[in-house]
């Protein structure tokens, strides 16, 4: 969205001022001339849109630090075209996507009281090459300086990637054989110049690895990374590891947390090779358990989501005996009406799986509250178990089937509120209730969803298993790309509070019988090296089986370009013990036709012998 300054702007000068584009940009984020009328500033209009233009300057100086291109806001449709050259009046402002109170940066612009084309078809200036072969952007740092970048200090384009970008802001960039390392999605997509020549650490399938977790020093969230945007243009569907051969050329501009290399036409594709994995089936005497998350599926959907669920249960995940499944919608999807039943959710769900030639799956789950679980408003989504018992598991109901019951007896607990329990039971612990909430009182748990507990045995072996969708959105995080560097994240306390919650249940089921075998999993939106991971494992004593694999596959999702591992699961020492191995199946994360935003991931046990 392009619209008028909203920074507090200094008391303008008497006069307009002449000026040229480097004089307002500066070797900073915010103008030195912010607030001051400017004249006859000089540029070539290099790319349109609905209320103002971007301009450069043809004449640059030698200095690299200083952006020679910026926006104009005209307010209405402009009546320069590309390739004219003009001289632009107004004021120099500072507008910040998303209002005063965010904490993204701002996009210097001149709010234009008149605009004078002095000629047409004009040559437009040359695009400066981002990558190995021109500019290289900071490969790791962000920023090496604290505190508010807007507010002056250190401004270093060599060693900072928010003020190497920010130096080329509404310039004209040109990136050479880019190969895509996230799929597009919602009009974006990230790549790497160069074929992602000297980009550090390389997926296995042709993304780029988090490494580390940014919070510390060393983090490395790889700021090369470019993200294209389709303002001016439409781009093609992506998947990892896709290219777009030759040059293709942009302006670059700021929005909403971050850079985007907005291209003046559209690129071609070359596809690349990426295949959707599937795992292979488990074997007599393995235990299968997995996750998957549903993104709100609800039958408001058309039936071909239920089938992609279906496929990806079926095929790529070869059938499981139990799945910690995130994110089932309610029977009206996202109409907020009131509803929080998912049986006919569920029936769709089963009755696809079944028509696709899997087995016949069950279901256990805890009925939400209307809009006061987690789940998206209306949405009402939820974790829960799907379950096959044609192999020998059972689910332990107790002590009784979940959800409202018509005539329910006064002493049943509500599941919703009443915590579950650890109890011995046949010789090892069991749970109060089966299905059954994580102390849902608990304030951790505030606005999220919160994980459920389930009683299983395995041919007669009894097992707790813990599925969870409830580490927080990090929506409310600062920007990677923002003003406060290093950005905050508030989200991170809440999972740290709820990392500690879990482990605490963990405990109280060890200390009925310490070779419990207990099972954590599902989307925990926290990467394996993070404090809240670290904290759940160490506390619980658990194993973190993503950890177990080779960098280059250890990976639930792509955000931004960023493979990461935000879904995990966790063994207890007996279950860790036996012969196990754990599958991440990347068939969803890394695809623009992505029927879910990750991975499922599956663990098989081999639950022969003692």
């Amino acid at each position: 969205m392009l619209a008028a300054p909203l920074v507090p702007a200094a008391p303008a000068h008497a006069a307009p001022r002449p000026a040229r584009i480097r004089d307002i940009q500066g070797a900073a984020h915010i103008s030195r001339l912010h607030g001051a009328s400017v004249a006859k500033v000089p540029g070539i209009v290099t790319a349109l849109t609905v209320n103002g233009f971007w301009m450069q300057d043809p004449h640059p100086d030698k200095n690299e630090a200083t952006s020679e291109g910026i926006f104009v806001f005209t307010r209405t449709r402009p009546d320069a075209r590309t390739g004219d050259s003009v001289r632009v009046d107004g004021k120099v402002g500072e507008f910040r996507p998303g209002g005063a109170s965010s904490a993204g940066l701002t996009r210097t612009e001149i709010d234009a009281t008149a605009t004078a084309v002095a000629a047409h078809g004009a040559p437009l200036p040359p695009p400066t090459v981002v990558g190995p072969h021109g500019r290289r952007p900071p490969g790791s740092v962000v920023d090496l300086g604290h505190g508010n970048v807007e507010k002056g200090g250190a401004f270093d384009p060599r060693r900072d990637a928010i003020d190497f970008y920010e130096s080329l802001e509404g310039m004209r960039v040109r990136i050479e054989d880019a190969v895509a390392v996230g799929p597009s999605h919602e009009g974006e997509l990230p790549v790497l110049p160069a074929g992602g020549a000297g980009a550090q650490v390389r997926t296995s399938r042709g993304g780029i690895l988090v490494r580390e977790d940014t919070l510390v020093p060393g983090g490395d969230a790889n700021p090369e990374r470019i993200i294209l945007d389709d303002t001016l243009a439409p781009l093609p569907g992506m998947n990892v590891g896709d290219r777009l051969p030759g040059a293709n050329d942009g302006v670059l501009d700021y929005s909403y947390g971050g850079f985007r290399l907005l291209l003046t036409a559209t690129p071609r594709r070359t596809a690349g090779k990426l295949r959707r994995e599937t795992t292979r089936a488990q074997r007599p005497g393995e235990l299968a358990v997995a996750t998957a998350g549903l993104n709100g599926l609800n039958p408001d959907m058309p039936p071909a989501r239920f089938d992609a669920a279906a496929q990806e249960i079926m095929t790529g995940l070869r059938s499981p005996d139990l799945i910690a499944v995130g994110g089932l919608g309610d029977n009206s999807g996202p109409e907020d009406d009131g509803t929080t039943a998912d049986d006919q959710t569920v029936a769709q769900l089963i009755t696809a799986i079944s028509a696709a030639g899997g087995p016949a799956y069950e279901w256990r789950s805890v009925e939400p509250r209307d809009n006061d679980d987690g789940g998206r408003k209306g949405t009402n989504d939820r974790s829960g178990f799907l379950f096959r018992t044609d192999r020998g598991l059972a689910f332990v109901d107790h002590p009784s089937l979940p959800g409202p019951v018509p005539d329910e007896p006064p002493d049943r607990p509500d599941p919703t509120a009443t915590p579950v329990k650890a109890v011995p039971r046949g010789g090892t612990a069991g749970l109060t209730l089966s299905p059954g909430r994580i102390a849902p009182g608990d304030a951790a748990w505030s606005g999220t969803g919160k994980p459920l507990a389930g009683e299983v045995t395995w041919k007669g072996r009894r097992l707790i298993v813990i599925a969870n969708e409830w580490f927080p959105s990090t929506a409310d995080d600062e920007p990677l790309f923002g003003r406060h560097q290093p950005p905050s994240h508030p989200t991170a306390w809440r999972r740290d509070a709820q990392a500690r919650v879990v482990a605490t249940f963990v405990n109280s089921v060890r200390r009925v019988d310490a070779n419990a075998g207990v099972i954590v999993a599902g989307d925990l939106n926290a990467r394996g090296t993070s404090v809240p991971v670290r904290a759940l494992a160490k506390g619980a004593k658990l194993a973190d089986l993503p950890a177990e694999l080779p960098p280059g596959d250890r990976y639930t999702a792509v955000t931004g370009g960023n493979s990461e591992d935000l879904d995990h699961i966790m063994l207890s020492a007996s279950l860790h013990k036996r012969r196990h191995q754990f599958d991440v199946v990347h068939r969803g994360a890394e695809f623009a036709d992505r029927a879910g935003e990750h991975d499922p991931t599956v663990v098989r046990i081999d639950m022969s012998g003692r």
